[in-house]
Order: C-alpha cells, then sequence, then structure tokens
C-alpha cells in the first residue's frame, strides 16, 4: 500500500488545474485561446500556460481566481472531448506564480519552473509573452475596435424586429473577431445534437450552430445565452432565419 501511495502523492486543491493528454498537432496560440473559452464559464482566469518545448507537448495549465472555480472545472470537464482527445485534468503540484505573487508566498525559482533546458529557455519565454499579448498581429486591432456591446446602435441585425420561429439553427453574434469555429464548436459540443459550427469570413462577431433538431437547439441556447468568450463579449443567442 505504502508503495502506491509514495507514486501517487495526494495534491492539494489550489487556483491551477493542470491538463495532459491535449491534441499535440494544435498550434499554442490556438490550444491557449480554446482553453480560455471551454474553461471561462467556470470563473475568472488570471492565466492560460501551455509550451512549444518538447517536454511540455500536450500540457497546459490554467489558472483561475479561486480555488472553488478550478475545483468545478476539473469535476465537470474531466475526460472532455477537446480536439477529439479526452482532457485529464488534475490540481497543478505547485502553485502558479501569478497566484503566489498575489498572496504574498512567491519566490523566484527560473531554473526549477521556467524550464530545465537552458537553450530553449528565452525562445519558450518569447513565445509565451507573443503568448500573452495575443500572438497573431492581426488580433491586435481587433480589441479596441470592436464595440463592447453591440446595442443600442449596433448593426441593424443585432435586434431583429420579428424572432425568428424555433428551429435547429442558431444565430450567434457580439462574438469577439479573434474567435475560430474550432473555439465555438468545443463550446457547443457539450451539448446534445451537435452538428456543425459556420462563420462567415467577410462577417467577424457572428457565427451559426446547427443541431438535429430545435429541442436540442434551444437547451444549448439556454445554457450559452450570455456566455463570455471575452469579459466585453456576452454571446447574444437566437434562433436563424430560414
Amino acid at each position: 500500500m505504502s508503495e502506491v501511495n509514495a507514486a501517487t502523492p495526494e495534491i492539494r486543491q489550489n487556483n491551477t488545474i493542470y491538463i495532459n493528454n491535449l491534441n499535440e498537432k494544435i498550434k499554442i496560440d490556438e490550444l491557449k485561446k480554446s482553453l480560455n473559452a471551454v474553461f471561462t464559464q467556470f470563473g475568472k482566469i488570471l492565466e492560460v500556460l501551455a509550451f512549444k518545448t518538447l517536454k511540455h507537448k500536450g500540457q497546459a495549465w490554467v489558472v483561475f481566481d479561486d480555488v472553488s472555480s478550478a475545483s468545478n472545472a476539473l469535476r465537470q470537464m474531466q475526460g472532455f472531448p477537446f480536439y477529439d482527445k479526452p482532457m485529464r485534468i488534475q490540481y497543478a503540484k505547485t502553485k502558479s506564480d501569478i497566484v503566489a505573487k498575489a498572496d504574498g508566498t512567491f519566490v523566484p525559482r527560473e531554473k526549477r519552473k521556467r524550464h530545465d533546458d537552458k537553450g530553449k529557455k528565452r525562445k519558450d519565454q518569447h513565445d509565451a509573452n507573443l503568448a500573452g499579448m495575443g500572438l497573431n498581429p492581426a488580433y491586435s486591432g481587433a480589441y479596441g475596435a470592436t464595440p463592447a456591446i453591440p446595442y443600442p446602435g449596433g448593426a441593424k441585425s443585432m435586434v431583429p424586429e420579428a424572432p425568428a420561429p424555433p428551429n435547429n439553427i442558431l444565430f450567434i453574434q457580439n462574438l469577439p473577431n479573434e474567435s475560430t469555429p474550432m473555439m465555438l464548436q468545443m463550446l457547443f459540443l457539450q451539448y446534445p445534437g451537435f452538428k456543425e459550427v459556420r462563420m462567415v469570413e467577410t462577417k467577424p462577431g457572428i457565427a451559426f450552430v446547427e443541431y438535429g433538431d430545435e429541442m436540442q437547439s434551444t437547451v444549448a441556447m439556454q445554457a450559452l445565452q450570455g456566455f463570455k468568450i471575452t469579459p466585453q463579449n456576452p454571446m447574444l443567442i437566437t434562433y436563424a432565419k430560414k
């Protein structure tokens, strides 16, 4: 028995969850944005960490503002099919630097935490910094340029005069410009009957999500209505006009 206990020490609950078994083919910036989109429903996320080194492939850390958010995320997302692979989630073994700094227990430990491989250390930190800034320069203007709330005075389509009758296709509005079909798929795939996400390249901020029938689309609509992919972008979901 003691051998088993030694091999699997008890990891205490904390703000940070450690995720592995992630699809290694997904680019780091896409992976981080998708993780943020999926986990933000459980509470405020302080940081999402993922690195390009071979040693850290298929792994990520999500740092929440409080322990209860991390606990809910771990419980509800365990085994969730993320990019076709079930996520394996546990509490992180060590407290994240961002949390340690907040509660005053931070001790620099670059040699141990950042990367053991000195040759790749600078490159990884550079990658992590770029990712933290949004990575893709094409997105840099998307933030301030997008109105926080589409109404009032938004596009004419934002508030339809006559709502469409219930049907199996949902019309999603007020999405951040950096949204991708895969990010939305991760969210809507949680609900039964999901078929596909369609986005219109010429019209950022909107998408169509199709389900098997209107009952299934209604369940997803009620669950994700007002869901925030970013703090400024609560989703506005209606039935699509046919």
